[in-house]
């Protein structure tokens, strides 16, 4: 029993032995303890730098049109002619779908014989009553008949209206669905137009950036289309709805589409010749009033034919802010510590605040060399953009940071060693040590003489002998 404990003991000590001489082996040379058994701790430093910085964002959208539409017949019919051909530029006002009216325009003439009978006998039965030979009755009912009939002369008018389809605004028409002779029923799609002279990008953000969205930013777009190539557009509304799914916000900015070629007065391809025969009055010419939307109608936008084109793919950036003169400092750098972010300086031992006489104390006595000291200071962040972190407060530009290594930095005051990456340890907290060493080199390097001439006075006592 007693031999089965000496063997337990003799194996704990074994391992802790080895353990102890593990850790001696691994543990690196260069750190000195100084007088207190304080070891400097390798660190990896940088600067504090001012850099422009761009507060934005990322998003991808689509273009579309500032007007668009659908051209639709309100009425079943059939094509009598087409006033366009595909993909041509159209003015408004311009008559892209012309139906067969015969039957409307019949009614027209009609209610415009049954206007005149009735302004004849209005006429007529104003002056009888003005010689008194017909009642007052009379001509109120001839009244009623003349505003029946001016009333049914309109109703003619607009059926005879809508059996033509006409550009509302200017812009490109795109690729028709129908020919001419087809029978088209009531609401069927015909020909869509689009005005292209400005483009609208639609793209969401998240709703965290709902402050700092406004109208007139400029953003930058990138399409896939035209790669290498950047637009400017401007943002003009912000929508106050926030979606219910994902919670982003909606934008829309105007894009300017003038990078196209200029297209000629008249511009697209003629209109077939089979077309160009049927040419039919307007419903004004017969004695139709003019219509409120012919009085509404504008003519504004549509000019440019840019290379542009509705439903592109749009890659965005949103430029909230530019700040020139920001501090920055490596994302690594940052140490986050109970709901604060930190930062550890590496200054000398001077620059430390001076302790008090419980502090001092308390204080580690570092090593004589020392030469760089750890200090942790809180900041406020501000812009994160590529692995580069905006500092708003706690530094100022050129201060030294430590950027690797800040973990075993648990209290101010630590002795630092500098790392260099690729060059292997430079003791910044023995510089003197490492000046001497350095200048012992240079000396040896420096009197090649006089190590020769030592050597053969050493060598001439044996030769002597």
């Amino acid at each position: 029993m007693a031999f089965k404990k000496m063997h337990t003991v003799v194996a704990v000590v074994g391992i802790v032995g080895a353990s102890v001489l593990a850790w001696w082996l691994q543990s690196p040379k260069s750190d000195i303890a100084g007088p207190a058994g304080v070891r400097p701790l390798g660190v990896e430093i940088s600067q504090v730098k001012k850099l422009t910085l761009r507060d934005d964002a990322q998003a991808v959208g689509t273009l579309r049109s500032s007007q668009n539409i659908m051209l639709r017949p309100e009425v079943a019919g059939r094509v009598l002619a087409l006033g366009f051909a595909d993909g041509a530029r159209v003015r408004a006002g311009q008559v892209l779908v012309q139906m067969d009216d015969t039957l409307q325009r019949a009614e027209v003439q009609q209610s415009l014989a049954q206007m005149s009978i009735a302004k004849a006998n209005h006429k007529r039965n104003q002056e009888l009553v003005a010689q008194n030979f017909v009642s007052q009755r009379s001509l109120e009912e001839s009244s009623a008949a003349l505003q029946v009939a001016e009333a049914q002369l309109g109703l003619s008018c607009a059926r005879l209206e809508r059996m033509r389809l006409i550009a509302p605004f200017n812009g490109v028409v795109g690729i028709r669905n129908v020919n001419v002779g087809d029978y088209v029923k009531d609401g069927a799609d015909l020909i869509n137009l689009e005005n292209i002279g400005s483009l609208y990008v639609d793209y969401r953000l998240p709703e965290r950036y709902q402050t700092k969205v406004a109208a007139g930013q400029v953003i930058e777009v990138k399409l896939d289309a035209f790669s290498g190539r950047m637009f400017k557009a401007k943002v003009e509304a912000v929508d106050p709805l926030i979606d219910a799914n994902g919670r982003p916000i909606g934008v829309r900015a105007v894009l300017a589409n003038t990078a196209g070629e200029s297209v000629a007065a008249g511009g697209g391809v003629p209109v077939p010749s089979a077309n160009r025969g049927v040419v039919l009055p307007s419903p004004q010419s017969l004695g139709c009033p003019t219509n409120t939307f012919d009085r509404t109608r504008t003519s504004a936008g549509g000019e440019q034919n840019g290379p542009l084109r509705p439903g592109m793919f749009a890659r965005v950036t949103a430029v909230f802010a530019v700040k020139p003169n920001a501090l920055v400092v490596p994302e690594e750098a940052i140490v986050p510590q109970g709901g604060k972010q930190f930062v550890i300086k590496a200054v000398e031992p001077s620059a430390l605040p001076i302790a008090t006489a419980s502090g001092a104390a308390s204080a580690p006595a570092l090593p004589p060399d020392t030469q760089l000291v750890s200090q942790r200071v809180e900041v406020k962040l501000g812009i994160r953009r590529g692995g580069q972190v905006e500092i708003t407060d706690g530094l100022t530009e050129g201060d030294t940071i430590v950027v690797a290594g800040q973990q075993r930095l648990q209290k101010d005051g630590s002795p630092l060693r500098v790392v260099e990456l690729g060059r292997g340890p430079a003791t910044a907290a023995s510089g003197p040590a490492s000046g001497a060493a350095s200048a012992a080199s240079a000396g040896n390097s420096a009197s090649p003489a006089a190590s020769a001439s030592s050597s053969a006075g050493a060598a001439s006592p044996a030769a002597s002998r």
